[in-house]
């Protein structure tokens, strides 16, 4: 196997575009731009979390041990970066948005839809920053190791897999609400 990458934010730099993004929309109060870097985060989110959960979870359940562990060793450090800028500039793109919108309100049924996404993405932010950032992290130095526990690596993998499911669902569901705000449907 070659050497795996180390975590490092130069390995990663490509960050600095959706950050970059976000701020030229913000600062600009470009609406049109600041939709776009919302919904275009939100697919790459959702779509790697489906892609994660329903295609490369299966196909690692069953590859060779020495498979998995070359192809985790290279995920596991850009997906410590992918996912947290997608999932940042998403919801800050999302807020800005509901903003400019006019969707922070009290008003019913307003109040109810937000309240519903807040929700929601407060329960996707724990899951992220207390389970899958920290089982990545954990799978990476396990496959440092000289000696590798793969049992372990197969079971915070599972455990990845199936976190990764549930924010799949919340992330559906989300995209539901953000059709209805879209086409006014249910919101007066």
């Amino acid at each position: 196997m070659s050497q795996s990458p180390t975590i490092s934010v130069r390995a990663n730099l490509w960050v600095a575009i959706p950050i970059g993004a976000l701020i030229v929309a913000i600062v600009t109060s470009n609406f049109l731009l600041l939709n776009y870097v919302h919904v275009f985060t939100s697919i790459l989110w959702t779509g790697t979390d489906i892609f994660m959960a329903l295609i490369l979870g299966p196909i690692l359940r069953r590859v060779s041990v020495a498979t998995r562990k070359e192809l985790i060793s290279w995920l596991m450090p850009k997906m410590l970066f992918y996912m947290i800028v997608v999932s940042s500039v998403t919801t800050t793109a999302g807020y800005y948005l509901a903003e400019k919108m006019g969707l922070i309100t009290f008003e019913a049924p307003i109040i109810y839809w937000m309240l519903a996404v807040l929700i929601i993405v407060a329960v996707m932010f724990i899951q992220g920053m207390g389970i899958l950032m920290p089982t990545n992290l954990r799978i990476y130095f396990e496959l440092k190791k000289a000696e590798p526990d793969f049992e372990k690596i197969q079971r915070l993998t599972r455990r990845y897999v199936r976190v990764v499911m549930i924010q799949a669902a919340m992330q559906l569901s989300i995209i539901f609400i953000m059709a209805n705000f879209a086409t006014d449907f249910g919101l007066t």
